[in-house]
């Protein structure tokens, strides 16, 4: 069955249609949320209550954007909501870096250091870059998926990014000269 033909069903409150719907969704929705919030059980909570909405409003989807695009929306505003709330949440760095198995011992701790570095300089990083990063980076959404999203402009979405991508090199250029200070001063 097509996805359209799922969500046409859905609609019509047709429960298995929905869960295949949710079963080629949620772990999507799940890493938006963890992305997004930073802490696994405020994730599971946030991707919980976004699946819940998708369900008492898949009757309003128009199909005007992508079905994906329109999860990706109800997602990111049941974070942010969540994120309102809790504005003073701490972050957990998330240990989802892959690491080579035929790498050396040392050359993996090098992998995750550095992917956990990359990963706090994006969580640091203002709200509204931080969310373009995450969609356009992690999730590889397009630049009109975004916009979608966020409901702003096209010209908006390249700005935001471009700043991020400025700040994020900035930050880790500091970084690698803070190392390479270190590494003279240790030899």
């Amino acid at each position: 069955m097509s996805e359209n033909e799922l969500i046409a069903k859905a609609a019509k409150g047709d429960i298995s249609a929905f869960e295949q719907l949710v079963a080629d969704y949620q772990s999507m929705v799940y890493n938006i949320a963890l992305k997004l919030l930073c802490n696994t059980e405020d994730a599971a909570d946030a991707a919980q209550d976004a699946l819940i909405k998708v369900y008492r409003n898949i009757g309003s989807f128009n199909g005007k954007s992508k079905f994906s695009t329109w999860i990706y929306r109800i997602t990111y505003n049941t974070c942010l909501d969540k994120m309102r709330k809790s504005k003073n949440q701490e972050y957990e760095l998330l240990d989802d870096t892959a690491v080579d198995t035929a790498s050396t011992p040392q050359s993996a701790l090098m992998d995750k250091e550095r992917a956990q570095i990359i990963q706090k300089a994006i969580y640091s990083l203002p709200h509204d870059q931080k969310t373009v990063i995450v969609m356009r980076d992690i999730h590889g959404l397009s630049y009109d998926e975004i916009a979608d999203v966020l409901n702003c402009s096209l010209g908006t979405v390249k700005s935001r990014i471009n700043r991020a991508r400025i700040k994020l090199r900035e930050m880790l250029s500091d970084y690698l000269e803070q190392k390479a200070h270190a590494k003279r001063h240790n030899n």
